[in-house]
């Protein structure tokens, strides 16, 4: 694959070059992901992306040729291109694990380096994890809604080519059971799934025609698209070309829920009780809930997982937290533009649990950078309290009574992604994703009960903090 170096905006390499000059490039910064807010109405989001990032820091390189179109196009300075010709990222990372459950404000990924090595991955950090984050969030409220029946995604026609890899593994992180997509199944060791359009039914004379010739080729367990023509003509003809042993009928437009319940009956009365029927059309959370009571087996999504359902990004940040003085102090800093505050200093993460094992409170631990670089959930915190909005630093306000925002009953979220340079491996590759859609389906079902609901509310849980005392 090549590399993705230039994946990036002109911005980097400029703050870079001026870094670079005035003698800044070198100093040790921490740069954290994070989100100010979650889209208008959802409960909680979800990490993904992670195990992307990971490969994409592996292969970021200025090669010749990215180096000799910089030097063409006047980007940067030949300073600079010496740098980028020799440059790979010796920092650390830390952050939520992929398929992790998220809120506002969460630090879903904390970078540590030198501005000069840390500040240049910004842009492709930023793109990955916004957009399979989006994704996997869509992903993760549609297989709530289809409780045990599988949701499989199938929606490459609708994404540009490579996002539509990313996309497909993307769900398979937060609960799909597979994809339509080939490049994503060989890259990622997903499942993937796919029998006929409309258009192989139309190649032929006539549905039974088609139907006989799927099924010789693929199989009895096949799945027949049935709704080219008549419904009710269609599954009859399925049934003669593969018999009760038929693995199932496709319903891609109509009324599915009518559909649905007529074709079981229709199965059913022919004696094929095992065949299935799978559902596509533009579904989308809402759309498959109101199926909930249909005798539908199967969700076939595409448009709207790859778009977000409504919700195409998460507004993920990676914004610069601390840095070194010209003593080598680290300090923390923050912006203060208006609705864009954000918190100084390094950060650690938990979710505390209650007695349920639900999540009662998202808490950031903060304080003197030292004891939350090495912060453990069995430490010691005092309490500061609720933030009810951090994207106003003045929301604090006194901790609240249930004790979410007290030490006790705290899992730590923060897991090691790179050290020294050195990628983790166990975040990477088919091994990656199925650790994340572990982690996904764990981390979800902490959350407490009425968060996985479609109806628009506030936050999952609240979030807290609790301040370290040097």
């Amino acid at each position: 694959m090549s590399s993705p170096a230039l994946l990036t905006d002109r911005y980097e390499l400029t703050m870079l070059q001026a870094a670079l000059a005035d003698g800044t490039a070198q100093r040790r910064c921490v740069f954290e992901v994070f989100t100010r807010r979650l889209p208008a109405g959802r409960r909680y989001g979800v990490v993904a992306g992670t195990g992307r990032v990971l490969e994409a820091i592996e292969r970021f390189r200025f090669g010749p040729d990215e180096l000799a179109w910089l030097a063409e196009e006047g980007v940067v300075d030949e300073r600079t291109l010496a740098y980028l010709a020799d440059y790979r990222f010796t920092g650390s990372i830390v952050g939520y694990a992929e398929g992790e459950i998220f809120f506002p404000q969460s630090p879903v990924l904390v970078v540590e380096g030198t501005f000069a090595e840390a500040v240049i991955l910004e842009t492709l950090v930023l793109s990955i994890l916004n957009f399979d984050s989006a994704v996997a969030s869509a992903a993760s409220r549609m297989t709530s809604a289809a409780v045990d029946r599988p949701c499989l995604e199938m929606g490459s026609r609708r994404a540009h080519e490579e996002a539509a890899v990313a996309a497909a593994r993307a769900a398979v992180v937060a609960g799909f059971s597979g994809t339509s997509n080939l490049e994503a199944g060989r890259r990622y060791g997903l499942s993937t799934i796919g029998t006929a359009a409309h258009a192989f039914t139309l190649l032929h004379d006539d549905e039974a025609s088609a139907f006989a010739s799927q099924v010789a080729s693929l199989g009895a367990s096949t799945t027949l698209l049935v709704d080219t023509y008549d419904v009710r003509r269609g599954v009859e003809l399925a049934l003669e070309a593969a018999g009760t042993e038929l693995g199932a009928v496709r319903l891609d437009s109509g009324d599915l829920g009518g559909l649905a319940g007529e074709v079981r009956h229709q199965l059913d009365a022919a004696g094929a009780t095992s065949t299935r029927i799978v559902v596509t059309s533009d579904l989308d959370e809402y759309a498959i809930a109101a199926l909930a009571v249909a005798p539908v087996d199967v969700y076939g999504v595409g448009t709207s997982l790859v778009t977000g359902s409504g919700a195409p990004t998460c507004g993920m940040v990676y914004k610069l937290v601390a840095r070194e003085d010209a003593d080598g102090v680290l300090q923390p800093v923050a912006k203060a533009s208006t609705a864009k505050i954000s918190v100084g200093g390094r950060k650690a993460a938990a979710r505390r649990l209650g007695q349920e094992g639900r999540a009662v409170a998202e808490v950031l631990v903060e304080g003197p950078d030292e004891l939350v670089r090495g912060w453990t959930p069995d430490e010691g915190a005092e309490e500061a309290g609720v933030v009810d909005d951090l994207s106003d630093a003045s929301g604090r306000n006194e901790a609240p009574s249930n004790g979410a925002g007290s030490s006790a009953g705290l899992r730590a979220l923060h897991v090691p992604l790179v050290t020294n340079g050195v990628v983790d491996h166990r975040w990477v590759g088919a091994a990656g994703v199925e650790a994340a859609a572990r982690r996904h389906r764990a981390s979800r079902d902490e959350l407490p009960r009425g968060a996985r609901r479609l109806s628009a509310d506030e936050a999952a849980v609240p979030t807290v903090v609790l301040e370290l005392q040097g």
